[in-house]
C-alpha cells in the first residue's frame, strides 16, 4: 500500500456521519408511507453503510427498517451472489440497495440482478462516493458525494473497521 502521505483526505468522519444523516433522511422523504423498507448492503463496506443508514432511519423514520446482505463475487463475469434473505422476504416491498462506491456499476448491476424475480414496490440506490465511470448504466438514488476522478486514482472508504477512524481517502 502506497504511503499515507500521497492519500487525499476527502471526507472526514464528521462529514461522513452528515452524509449518512442526509441519505436516511432523503430517504425516510421518499418513503414515508410504507411499513418497512429493506436496506440490502453489498458486503462487505455497503453493509457498514447499511448499517449505520439504518442506525439513523431507527431514531427517526415511523416506519421499520431491516437490514440484509448480499455478497457477490466481484471478479466473476456472471452474477454469483449469496444473500442471507430469503427473496420472497422482498416481495411488494422497497428496497434500497447499498454500497461504498460506484465506480464502474458492476456490483450494482449485480445486486439489482438478485431482485429480478422478485415483485418490488421499488428498488432504489445508495452510494457514499460517487466516482463516474460507469461501464453500466447505472445511477445512484442517493449519494454522499459525487468526485470526478481519473481511472487510475482509486478511492479507500474507512468505516469504523479495525480500530480505525471513518474518513474517506483518494489514492
Amino acid at each position: 500500500m502506497e504511503s499515507a502521505s500521497k492519500n487525499l483526505l476527502i471526507l472526514n468522519k464528521q462529514q461522513i456521519q452528515q452524509k449518512i444523516d442526509r441519505i436516511a433522511y432523503q430517504i425516510l422523504e421518499d418513503n414515508f408511507d410504507e411499513e418497512e423498507v429493506l436496506l440490502a448492503g453489498m458486503l462487505p463496506r455497503g453493509g457498514h453503510l447499511a448499517k449505520r443508514i439504518k442506525n439513523v432511519l431507527d431514531e427517526i423514520a415511523p416506519f421499520k427498517s431491516k437490514l440484509v446482505s448480499i455478497e457477490i463475487d466481484r471478479l466473476s463475469s456472471s452474477l454469483d451472489a449469496k444473500i442471507d434473505f430469503e427473496l420472497e422476504e422482498c416481495n411488494n416491498k422497497v428496497v434500497i440497495l447499498v454500497d461504498d462506491v460506484l465506480n464502474s456499476g458492476k456490483s450494482l448491476a449485480y445486486g439489482f440482478g438478485v431482485f429480478l424475480d422478485a415483485p418490488l414496490k421499488k428498488l432504489r440506490t445508495v452510494v457514499l462516493v460517487d466516482r463516474n465511470h460507469k461501464n453500466f448504466p447505472v445511477n445512484t438514488d442517493y449519494a454522499g458525494i459525487a468526485l470526478s476522478t481519473i481511472i487510475k486514482q482509486h478511492i479507500d472508504v474507512v468505516l469504523d473497521e479495525e480500530g480505525q477512524e471513518d474518513a474517506v481517502y483518494l489514492r
